[in-house]
């Protein structure tokens, strides 16, 4: 597992506490990578890599570097390309076309450069120095489906848009409960939501049978990068 980061985000100078090993990892030293670290360490995934974004929402947090958002889309799926290349994933797991439930302008971009990145990954004559080409098997967008909101209502409120896809849409229904336990201290090793009341504070306020409620099921649509047919000799839908 090779988890890719799009963004450097939040404030430098506030990682106290943290374990000294995530400390000393090659990443830029700001509070958000150093809590992305302590996450990965929980799972046993690895440590962060990242494409070397500011926040959308937290542009003064890497002052050097442009917004996710407002990069050069060339730019932001060469630079996944040549993670693509290097690791040679079997599975790819983005966010769906919605950015997940709550529709993070960062998370929706993260889809789009995603999915042109797992395509232009197989092709040789795309960004012919990122490596020799790979086209990664199988891309699973994380999403939610309709029936699944109404529990989460109660957690996220009523006032906050939630962007959720028909049911018949969701291909792979995942059991993981369980890891709720590392799951949700993964979560939780994101401190600054935490502090500002965002989605992991209202996690870390739940009780345990609540979480294992709500956070138990993953679901994901399976996106197919290249689909095998027939020949044609016409299009049709």
């Amino acid at each position: 597992m090779r988890p890719v980061a799009e963004a450097d985000a939040e404030r430098p100078g506030q990682d106290r506490g943290l374990p000294e090993a995530v400390k000393q990892l090659h990443c830029p030293d700001t509070l958000r990578v150093a809590e992305l670290a302590e996450a990965l360490r929980i799972l046993g995934a690895g440590k962060p890599r990242l494409l070397g974004y500011a926040d959308a929402r937290v542009p003064q947090s890497t002052p050097s570097c442009p917004r996710f958002c407002d990069a050069p889309l060339d730019e932001a799926v060469r630079r996944l390309v040549a993670h693509i290349r290097e690791f040679r994933p079997d599975i790819m797991v983005t966010h769906d076309a919605y950015g997940g439930l709550p529709g993070h302008p960062n998370h929706v971009h993260t889809h789009r450069v995603t999915i042109l990145a797992a395509q232009a990954a197989g092709l040789d004559h795309l960004y012919p120095d990122a490596g020799p080409p790979w086209h990664p098997p199988a891309v699973y967008l994380a999403t939610h489906p309709h029936s699944a909101v109404p529990a989460l209502r109660d957690m996220i409120g009523t006032h906050k848009a939630v962007y959720s896809v028909p049911d018949e849409q969701v291909t792979a229904t995942v059991d993981v409960g369980p890891w709720i336990e590392q799951k949700t201290a993964a979560v939780l090793a994101h401190r600054s939501e935490v502090a500002r009341g965002a989605l992991p504070g209202v996690i870390a306020g739940l009780p345990p049978d609540a979480r294992q409620r709500l956070f138990a099921t993953e679901w994901y649509i399976r996106h197919a990068t290249i689909t095998a047919v027939s020949a044609q000799t016409e299009l049709t839908a």
